[in-house]
């Protein structure tokens, strides 16, 4: 199984960027992980929200594939525990050869892609900017990893 994070819009934060980077080289130990980032819409202060969730949503379209299990990450999405979180994963493995996490811009998903979705994921019934929700996300994912091969991070 490979998994790909899709976000929007480069990473502004200097520790946003570092606690992702620092996840993502934890991740990569368990199981093959690209992080793919969309670039940041040009002229975007002159759009409307739905022209912005639709050209960003085209340009997410893109990237899936046919086979693809397409996760939004989504405050309307399921939510799970980090133990619960991790066998799900852990059931995905044997079904699906490509998993796409996707984090939406600012103003969230295009019809199309909640469409599109196999599912939807929320981090928590807080609200967190797009840019957190990388970091919350990648530490959750490393976390499930290790919850699965019995290593000591959770403590639970």
């Amino acid at each position: 199984m490979r998994i790909t994070l899709i976000q929007s819009g480069k990473t502004k934060d200097r520790f946003i960027e570092e606690g992702v980077g620092e996840f993502n080289k934890r991740v990569t130990r368990y199981v093959p992980f690209v992080i793919d980032t969309i670039p940041d819409l040009k002229n975007s202060r002159s759009l409307t929200m739905k022209e912005v969730q639709k050209q960003e949503g085209i340009l997410i379209q893109k990237r899936i594939k046919p086979g693809d299990y397409v996760i939004l990450l989504d405050e309307r999405g399921k939510e799970f525990t980090s133990i619960e979180f991790a066998e799900h994963l852990n059931k995905l493995e044997g079904r699906v050869n490509q998993i796409l996490f996707i984090i939406g811009g600012p103003y969230g998903f295009s019809e199309d892609l909640y469409k599109r979705a196999n599912e939807k994921l929320s981090l928590s019934r807080l609200t967190f900017s797009h840019q957190l929700v990388r970091v919350l996300f990648m530490e959750q994912l490393y976390r499930a990893f290790t919850i699965l091969k019995g290593e000591p991070y959770h403590h639970a």
